[in-house]
Formats: C-alpha cells, sequence, structure tokens
C-alpha cells in the first residue's frame, strides 16, 4: 500500500509540472464546454444541462489517451526499467496510474458542473450522486482501457494509431458529439455494443431525467465489469523493459475485454431501453425548447405591434 501511494503521489506531481497536462485536462475540456454550452445550446439552461453529459462523456473518455501515451513514452525512454529495481510491483505501477489519473480527472469533472450550475444558471442538475458514480467508474474503467493499449504496442506510433481507431467510434457513435437520436436505426444498434455509449446515456439519465443510481445500474455494473477485465489484462501483459516486444496474437486479447458488451449490445438490441430512453430525453429537450420559444415570442411581438401602429420613434 505504502508503495501504491508513493508511485500515486509521484505521477501526480509529474503531471502537474507538465505544460501539456493543462491543455488536454483543463483548457480542452474547458474549450469543449463552452463550445457545447455557448454554442450549441446557445446558453440555455435547459440545453446546457442536456449537453452536460456528453461534454463529462468527453472528458472520462479521454483519459484512456493520456494514460497509454504515457506509459508507452516511460517504456520507450527506460524510465520503467528504474522502477522495476524498486519494490514496486506492476500492479502498484498500474493501479497507481489509474489512481492519479482519476485524481486530475475529477476536479475538472467538478468545476465543469459548478460552471453550469452558476455561469449558465442551470438550476436542476439531476442525481449527482449518480453523476459522481458514473464519473468514477467511467474514469477508471476507460483509464484501464488505456493500461491495456499501452500493453499490447510496442512504438508511440503504434499507440497513437490505436488509439485514433478506437476514439473515432467512441465519440460519433456513443452520442458525445453527434446526438444518439439522430443516427440511423442501423448505425444506433452498432452503437449499442460500444462502453461509451452506456456512459454517456447514463449521464444524460442521471442529470437530464433525475435517476438515481439505481436506474442507472446496469451502466455502472457494465462498466465495474469492463474495468476489472482491462486491469487484469494489462496486468498480465505489463512490460517494464522497451526491448521486450509482445507478439501479434497478444494484441487480440483486448477483444476479450469487449466481452460485457457485446453480452449487453445484443440483449439492449433486443430490448431498445437505451433508445426509447434516448427518445424521450430528447423529447423532453423539444417540449423545453417550444416553451422557451413561445416565452419569449410573446415578448418580442409587441414592439412590432407599436412599430406597425405607427407608435415608433
Amino acid at each position: 500500500m505504502t508503495n501504491l501511494l508513493t508511485l500515486t503521489r509521484m505521477r501526480v506531481q509529474l503531471a502537474l509540472r507538465n505544460k501539456m497536462f493543462f491543455f488536454f485536462s483543463l483548457i480542452m475540456p474547458l474549450g469543449f464546454f463552452f463550445l457545447y454550452s455557448s454554442v450549441f445550446a446557445k446558453g440555455k439552461p435547459y440545453g446546457v444541462a442536456y449537453l452536460l453529459a456528453s461534454v463529462l462523456g468527453l472528458n472520462v473518455m479521454g483519459s484512456f489517451w493520456g494514460l497509454s501515451a504515457t506509459l508507452v513514452t516511460f517504456r520507450e525512454q527506460g524510465i520503467l526499467r528504474r522502477f522495476h529495481v524498486t519494490p514496486a510491483t506492476a500492479t502498484d505501477m498500474l493501479v497507481s496510474s489509474i489512481l492519479a489519473n482519476y485524481a486530475l480527472t475529477l476536479p475538472t469533472v467538478l468545476l465543469e458542473i459548478l460552471l453550469a450550475r452558476f455561469l449558465f444558471h442551470v438550476q436542476d442538475l439531476g442525481n449527482l450522486a449518480a453523476v459522481f458514480l458514473l464519473v468514477s467508474i467511467g474514469t477508471v474503467s476507460f483509464g484501464s482501457l488505456g493500461l491495456v493499449i499501452a500493453s499490447v504496442t510496442n512504438t508511440m506510433q503504434e499507440t497513437q494509431i490505436l488509439n485514433q481507431l478506437l476514439w473515432l467510434p467512441l465519440i460519433f457513435l456513443s452520442g458525445a458529439t453527434i446526438p444518439f437520436t439522430s443516427l440511423s436505426n442501423s448505425v444506433q444498434h452498432v452503437a449499442l455494443f460500444l462502453p461509451a455509449t452506456y456512459l454517456v446515456h447514463g449521464l444524460r439519465n442521471a442529470i437530464y431525467m433525475n435517476d438515481g443510481p439505481s436506474k442507472v445500474l446496469l451502466a455502472l455494473a457494465s462498466l465495474t465489469i469492463w474495468f476489472l477485465l482491462t486491469l487484469f489484462l494489462s496486468s498480465q501483459l505489463f512490460r517494464w523493459e522497451p526491448e521486450a516486444k509482445i507478439g501479434r496474437k497478444a494484441k487480440f486479447y483486448v477483444a476479450a475485454t469487449a466481452i460485457p458488451f457485446v453480452l449487453l449490445g445484443v440483449w439492449e438490441a433486443r430490448n431498445g431501453r437505451v433508445i426509447a430512453e434516448e427518445n424521450r430525453a430528447e423529447q423532453k429537450f423539444e417540449r423545453l425548447e417550444r416553451e422557451y420559444k413561445q416565452q419569449h415570442g410573446e415578448s418580442q411581438v409587441e414592439p412590432a405591434k407599436s412599430n406597425s401602429s405607427g407608435d415608433s420613434h
């Protein structure tokens, strides 16, 4: 436990000294937040609340990118070799990476929630207990995905390619960038096999539909199982030395981590729960949009009438 805490503290300190950390872990997430809130939601509180799940989902999902790149860099530069001569084990190194990433991600998520509440005046942020659980489990599970990527790639170039191949489907099919209801029916069914879909969907239900932990239990359980599988696999494939290469067949082990979402995707494709709930959230947003336009439309009619009657200056 002492080794784990020491490694975690060290990883946090190293990240805080890195200027790139502030860009990717603070500046870029806040950039997405203001883009979604100010441009897409146009500063309307109900719109900000609807898109907040996408913003938090992007922030949480991005954790796998940084962890994979950092560990591969450490291995290529021989830094992991130095840790290998200490009492620290592979599990200590991996778990400390996840804990440090969690400690660095949570403040940004909290800041985005506070900005939504006090800057964009979102009165109802939903069930914050469910949001906290989803963010916590989502951060460690996607962080573990980064550990698997670092374990099965031999160079930084391979890592970046694999990161790109995973990142694009995660953000475009999960509802984090393109509204889930805007996707075709066939693409929606493909998205049901992605872990990011359940993260963003669970966050939207918790924030926008005010669902508690019991109602997002399926997302929490699937992400937890996925976390355990990815952590176990990464610990089995972990390498300290840059000279230690991994065979091509071992890279197919990554597919084993998708088992929970393959089973869940098949069940959801038959049940249709996620698609139906996304449609209900969209209907709520459209209803609030109509009410907003009606209220503000009435306030704009009077000046138009007065101008037409010749009362203008």
